[in-house]
């Protein structure tokens, strides 16, 4: 069949509504979920690590270019996802649901070969043990006894009421977070869509709060910069003209401060709004129910987030502001300075054109000496020409031929004068 000329991304972009698609689940089951966080070299890494796994279990290396692996390990199922700024290590094997809860449960992540799980490249940011059991809202017996913290417990109906979910948001001994899901009469696929999210909103929990850190290191900066600004405002206020260039300066370098600051910060607050949005739209996918007695997970995350989220976006707005006030005083600062030199250059200007009127003055003073001076040495040279011109009989004596000359030669120096004076200026 015949086709038109093809974008060169089509087929990626096509694909990209079925990246990362959610396995196929049945209960009992037992997952390990490990978010590390590293540069890109760290993630790049991460992939010869996964392909080193593949090499002793005999098994055929993934795609170069592929962001996204799952395939059985030695009895482990394994799911490898590669983003933006971390990668996710999620290991899930069957479990024994007999007895679960009346001792400590085991994890997916024991069996998987130790030495190779403690060298994963990057710094683990998010663990998470998930249990997944048979069952609907009843939690097992001694969940909060061997499983999950009785003080911090919160849980809720999920999935329509086919499901429940139980957690303490609390790291255990062994450095994991642990979440325990009832499913009862769900498809295998729905419960995988279902762990998938619960996974998510553990992930996206914690990258969001990344940016916590940077607000918090960007409120002393920024009070900092506030209050140099607030000195330059009162400085500039009160300055004189000779003050002005020093001020100037202080608050240029303060403005390349901010900037500096406001560029290094940025990306991460605007990732941690990104992640807190995900986590939003996770909770919200799980379709959420009370149970009695106990706190929903958005509650909990909402009522423990919301502060975090509030600085971030406190420290973005707070940046924004000093920004726009550096602006402002420098443009203030700089529109006085110009004013100032326009006025220098005015009585620059003004002192040029008193300047100019004296040198025309003294011009014209020495044009009349210069036709004094010539019409002398002319008159001279009439005189003796005259005196020559005697012998060969010219009525007139030299003196009186000199005295009649003077008034011609004056003129015609003076018309000359002018006229090379209307030459040179462009005149008619």
């Amino acid at each position: 069949m015949v086709q038109p000329d093809a974008h060169p991304q089509r087929v990626a972009l096509h694909n990209e509504i079925h990246a990362r698609p959610p396995d196929a689940m049945t209960a009992p089951l037992a997952l390990s979920h490990l978010v590390m966080f590293g540069d890109a070299a760290a993630r790049e890494a991460s992939r010869a690590h996964l392909c080193a796994l593949l090499r002793d279990h005999h098994l055929p290396q993934p795609d170069a270019q592929g962001t996204h692996v799952r395939l059985d390990v030695g009895g482990v199922r394994l799911r490898w996802e590669l983003h933006t700024e971390f990668v996710t290590w999620t290991f899930s094997r069957p479990l024994a649901a007999e007895g679960f809860g009346e001792h400590e449960p085991a994890a997916a992540w024991q069996a998987v070969p130790q030495d190779w799980l403690a060298a994963l490249p990057g710094r683990c940011l998010a663990a998470l043990n998930l249990w997944v059991l048979p069952g609907r809202e009843a939690p097992p017996p001694g969940l909060t006894r061997h499983v999950l913290r009785e003080d911090t417990l919160v849980g809720a109906s999920v999935a329509d009421g086919q499901g429940a979910v139980f957690t303490d948001f609390a790291l255990h001994a062994d450095g994991y977070s642990r979440m325990v899901l009832m499913a009862d009469g769900m498809s295998p696929r729905r419960l995988g869509r279902l762990v998938q999210r619960l996974l998510e909103i553990d992930t996206y929990r914690m990258t969001a709060l990344l940016g916590l850190p940077a607000a918090r290191e960007s409120a002393a900066l920024l009070g900092v910069a506030e209050a140099e600004l607030a000195a330059l405002a009162g400085a500039i206020r009160d300055a004189g003209r000779d003050e002005e260039p020093q001020l100037l300066d202080r608050l240029t370098r303060l403005a390349g401060q901010v900037e500096s600051h406001y560029a290094s910060t940025h990306s991460r607050f605007s990732a941690s709004e990104a992640y807190f949005q995900l986590v939003d739209q996770r909770l919200h996918d799980i379709h959420e129910a009370r149970l009695p007695g106990l706190q929903t997970l958005g509650e909990f995350i909402e009522r423990r987030l919301s502060p975090a989220r509030s600085t971030c976006e406190w420290a973005v707005r707070r940046q924004d502001a000093l920004s726009q006030r550096v602006s402002r005083i420098s443009n203030l600062l700089r529109t006085r300075v110009e004013i100032e030199q326009q006025q220098s250059s005015q009585g620059v200007l003004t002192a040029m054109n008193r300047r100019q009127d004296l040198q025309l003055k003294l011009q014209a003073t020495v044009e009349g000496l210069s036709v004094a001076a010539i019409t002398y040495y002319i008159v001279g040279l009439v005189s003796y020409l005259a005196k020559g011109a005697q012998s060969l009989g010219w009525p007139f004596g030299a003196e009186g031929t000199a005295a009649a000359a003077i008034p011609v030669v004056a003129l015609g120096v003076w018309l000359s004068l002018r006229r090379l004076h209307a030459r040179v200026l462009g005149h008619p």
